[in-house]
């Protein structure tokens, strides 16, 4: 265990497509819904720990037509979702400047928060042939192996989201102090756009993990 949290610290702290994501959505919908987006990845992230768990993660990983369509697919929904923080970058002041958001606005952007991350931590293909080759890794063979992938898999989530939730607190400090002038708010919400386009065309460029 103790080199399994060890490994796990090690990796999440280099940077990688969840960070950029991350700080991306930060800069474009601000600190509580990239928070949201975070927990929203770390149960994608447990979900593909409890495919590896039964066996789907070697399938993906064999499979070309599975590992493509699947990575095409999170690619694809990375460009929307930048395109989407570009077309909108004008609103962010508006948001940002609300004071007391309503409750029936309010707990719609959270469900999409929620869903977003979730749906681009399901989506990484690369993610969970990583966690198919990394947590065999560190089961005992005595024991039965899809209840220990599954506990290595919450952890590795847990970590995970909590190295995302320290640069989404940053990144959406940042973003905070751009909010004095809706001019540059808007041209960092562009930047979070424009690195959530740029994630997903090299996503989809990208070839398989070795």
């Amino acid at each position: 265990m103790a080199a399994f949290l060890g490994a796990a610290a090690v990796i999440v702290a280099i940077p990688g497509p969840s960070l950029l994501f991350t700080i991306g959505r930060a800069l474009t919908v601000g600190r509580r819904d990239a928070l949201l987006t975070v927990a929203g990845n770390a149960v994608g992230l447990f979900l593909q720990s409890a495919a590896v768990a039964v066996g789907l993660g070697a399938l993906i990983a064999a499979s070309s037509t599975a590992y493509s369509g699947i990575k095409l697919a999170g690619a694809a929904y990375l460009v929307y979702l930048g395109v989407t923080a570009i077309r909108h970058r004008g609103d962010l002041a508006a948001h940002l400047t609300e004071v007391t958001p309503g409750a029936k606005t309010a707990a719609p952007q959270a469900h999409r928060s929620l869903t977003q991350g979730l749906i681009v931590g399901l989506t990484n293909p690369k993610t969970i042939v990583f966690l198919g080759s990394l947590l065999p890794q560190f089961i005992a063979p005595s024991a039965a192996p899809a209840p220990q992938i599954l506990t290595l898999g919450t952890l590795f989530a847990l970590i995970a989201a909590l190295g995302d939730s320290i640069w989404a607190l940053a990144a959406s400090s940042a973003r905070s102090w751009f909010a004095h002038s809706p001019a540059r708010l808007s041209r960092v919400g562009a930047t979070g756009g424009t690195m959530m386009v740029g994630l997903g065309i090299a996503a989809a460029v990208s070839g398989r993990p070795d």
